[in-house]
């Protein structure tokens, strides 16, 4: 809600929501963000209110607006996917965005994302109930992301969005401890971009699905990397915090890409950028 003020949501192609789960979550202790070279560490635990209070509050608020809404939904367990994506089933929201990083419970913490066999089971799990296109948010925390990327597919994924953050650590040397409460956090911003370019082109020549690519993108020069790398659309998050006006930015810029290349211009250019709010 707090973008809507300094930006005019409409010009964006889709605005992606923090992450909702069946139930609030409190989130990890402090302190969860620390600046590190290149971008930042969070260890936010996905703090929300919970579906209940999202469709209550944040759907309305952003209906005002002339915007694709895309639900980033977390989860523990595949019940708890499952619950949110049905509760979600009949609410005026355009798309779901599946964030297979979190931790499953019942397989000792491993990240539902790191598992092929897993990522193809809960894809299926959220396929049979959901109602709205399904994306896929992958994790570059494995060994092969194209593996991770034709298993969602083949459980079903409309499309996949990568990357997630990379998993990092920082050490004050002064406080001799931990920068971060939880230790370790999801390294995003400039720093990942190569790694997430990379990663993007393997997925999109492994599957026939679109791919959204995201990861260190500032300007319009880096959207472009990923969409000539394969990316059918970008999604911008950590570079917000620095430069509110980032999307808006990025839009124009491949507008004037596209007329300097004489590529001609897209009827709707804006769909191919979207805001993510992280926290």
């Amino acid at each position: 809600m707090e973008y809507g003020e300094m930006i005019d949501l409409d010009h964006l192609g889709a605005v992606v929501t923090k992450g909702i789960a069946n139930v609030p979550w409190p989130g990890n202790p402090t302190p969860r963000v620390t600046e590190v070279y290149g971008g930042m560490l969070n260890a936010i635990g996905l703090q929300g209110p919970g579906v209940d209070v999202f469709m209550k509050r944040d759907v309305p608020f952003l209906r005002q607006h002339d915007t694709k809404i895309i639900v980033n939904v977390c989860g523990k367990s595949e019940s708890d996917y499952v619950d949110v994506v049905e509760r979600l089933a009949d609410a005026d929201v355009d798309m779901l965005e599946i964030n297979i990083s979190c931790p499953n419970v019942k397989e000792g913490g491993i990240a539902f994302g790191q598992d092929p066999k897993c990522a193809e089971q809960i894809t299926k799990a959220v396929k049979k109930v959901a109602k709205q296109p399904v994306i896929m948010k992958l994790s570059p925390n494995v060994t092969d992301i194209a593996e991770m990327a034709r298993a969602v597919e083949a459980g079903g994924a409309d499309v996949v969005s990568l990357i997630n953050t990379i998993t990092g650590m920082k050490i004050d040397i002064n406080k001799r401890t931990f920068a971060l409460a939880n230790k370790t956090g999801g390294m995003s911003g400039p720093a990942i971009k190569p790694v997430a370019v990379r990663m993007v082109y393997q997925v999109a020549n492994a599957v026939k699905i679109p791919v959204i690519g995201m990861g260190g993108i500032m300007t319009a020069e880096d959207a472009l990397e990923f969409i000539l790398a394969g990316a059918t659309a970008v999604s911008i998050g950590t570079a917000n915090f620095i430069n509110p006006d980032t999307t808006i930015q990025v839009i124009e810029g491949i507008e004037a890409y596209m007329e300097e290349v004489r590529c001609g211009r897209y009827p709707r250019v804006n769909w191919c950028c979207a805001l993510r709010i992280l926290f």
